[in-house]
């Protein structure tokens, strides 16, 4: 067994995003129809729970809009060009002692996200990109900054796509261990769909502080209603 989330869009929750996380069996292995079969059970799960139909953001997702919001398929227009969000988002970290290493916007995803400066330079203490810099709380805020920014210029086709004929209710990401990681595609996502409903995208990638502005504010003032606070577990 393993817990696995699904991704609400929520203007109400904190994040503008509500978690529910569910436990379900998990078959092992690399194999796609393996990492298929989890995605399976845990929309099967969700489907219980009365979140249906979900979207599957990954490599591993059936459905094309899935696989094209993926944030290996993404690119982030930078004052370098366009590149990887992977690599935007590894060459961007500040440490205590080094960073931004900004030749890792240069090279491939997975070579970025391996340079070991990133496990040498220290403890983490902000992200910079084009001259912005980013606080480490809130804690996703920089992941998904780069996220919304890669989707923006096509928003008006994802809303049609994903919150349009096909509303999904959720989003999951079945890599996203949420033991291991903070940082999710699927909930950055989602967090697109309360944006856009909430008439709040266009503000939002104003600016780079705007952004971590709305976001810090919406937080707060979500924290202060307990009763919409909580994660769910099903």
């Amino acid at each position: 067994m393993a817990e696995r989330p699904v991704f609400i869009p929520s203007v109400n929750s904190p994040g503008f995003v509500k978690v529910v996380s569910f436990d379900i069996p998990f078959a092992t292995g690399f194999a796609p129809v393996q990492k298929q079969k989890n995605v399976h059970s845990l929309h099967a799960a969700a489907a219980r729970a009365g979140y249906t139909p979900l979207l599957e953001i990954s490599s591993k997702s059936e459905e094309r809009a899935g696989r094209h919001l993926s944030a290996f398929h993404l690119k982030v227009d930078t004052a370098s060009g366009s590149i990887p969000l992977e690599n935007a988002f590894q060459g961007s970290k500040v440490f205590e002692y080094g960073g931004p290493y900004l030749d890792l916007y240069l090279t491939d995803p997975r070579s970025a996200k391996r340079d070991p400066r990133l496990r040498e330079s220290g403890r983490l203490v902000a992200f910079e990109i084009d001259g912005s810099e980013f606080p480490l709380q809130p804690s996703t805020v920089f992941y998904d900054w780069l996220y919304l920014n890669a989707i923006y210029p096509h928003r008006e086709w994802l809303r049609e796509r994903i919150d349009g004929h096909m509303r999904y209710a959720g989003f999951t990401d079945i890599e996203f261990n949420p033991k291991k990681s903070i940082n999710c595609q699927a909930k950055s996502c989602a967090l697109f769909v309360s944006l856009m409903r909430a008439g709040l995208m266009d503000r939002a990638m104003t600016s780079a502080e705007e952004f971590t502005t709305l976001m810090s504010e919406q937080i707060r003032s979500k924290r202060s209603q307990p009763e919409q606070a909580d994660q769910l577990h099903f």
